[in-house]
This record gives structure tokens, C-alpha cells and sequence, in this order.
């Protein structure tokens, strides 16, 4: 299935990687798979979804382990891997994963500066990053 326009984006991790295929569709954008997988699985992650949406490009968070995962890309797939700056992603995908699972109960009390997701949200880093490197195209 090939979309055009989509790229699937990784924010690399010591242990764990946050997967994103986002799609650019007329101004704004459609996250088509989001997902935290282990470094271990990475590989076999990468081939199904490249298989599956056949992305324009690889893009890379350049933070922790990012020249193993560029590698680990590279060869999953004949697509161009762009390394992108990923300083404030983190933070930005923090707000959003809020956004997106607002706090229920009695924890809606507690300001979000103070809570904890609920789990790992590094697949909305990566969204962000694709995001930002659809918008500087």
C-alpha cells in the first residue's frame, strides 16, 4: 500500500523505541501506526511495516542510540533514513499523550506537571518527529 506521503519515524531508545507510520494528508496529519516496541524486535518491526506502508523515508530522533537504529534501518529498507533533531519532542509529545488520555478520577485533581503517563510514550515522539519533518518539507 503505498501512501505518498507518509514516513515512518523512530525516537530511539537505549531499550525501547517508539514506532510511528504518519501520513501527511492536505495540511494536517494522520497517524496510521504508533507503537513502543523493544530494540530487540526493532528489525522485524521495521520489515512488517515497510511491507505493509511502503514509507517515503526513515526518520531518526538523534538522541540516545540513534546511529545503532539508523543501521538497524538502513537495512530494513531501501528508503532514504533522515537523522532529525529531536530537542523539545519529548516535552511536546508529553502534552499531547495528556491530551490524548486525560487523566480520570480522582487524578484529574493533580496537575499534569506531577503525574506520570500511565505508560511509555515514546511512540508519540516519534509522531512528533515525523510531524515536524512532514511540515519542513
Amino acid at each position: 500500500m503505498n501512501l505518498g506521503s507518509a514516513v515512518l519515524a523512530i525516537d530511539p531508545g537505549q531499550h525501547k523505541c517508539g514506532v510511528a507510520v504518519v501520513k501527511a494528508a492536505g495540511g494536517a496529519f494522520e497517524a496510521l501506526y504508533q507503537g513502543v516496541t523493544t530494540i530487540a524486535d526493532l528489525q522485524r518491526l521495521l520489515a512488517e511495516l515497510v511491507s505493509r506502508f511502503e514509507p517515503e523515508s526513515i526518520v531518526i530522533g538523534n538522541g540516545t542510540n540513534s546511529a545503532h537504529v539508523a543501521r538497524t534501518a538502513a537495512s530494513a529498507t531501501a528508503a532514504p533514513v533522515v537523522v532529525v533533531d529531536e530537542r523539545f519532542s519529548t516535552i511536546a509529545a508529553r502534552k499531547r499523550f495528556f491530551e490524548q488520555n486525560p487523566p480520570r478520577g480522582l487524578r484529574r485533581l493533580i496537575p499534569l506537571s506531577l503525574q506520570t503517563p500511565s505508560r511509555p510514550y515514546d511512540d508519540y515522539v516519534a509522531v512528533i518527529l515525523a510531524e515536524e519533518y512532514l511540515k519542513s518539507r
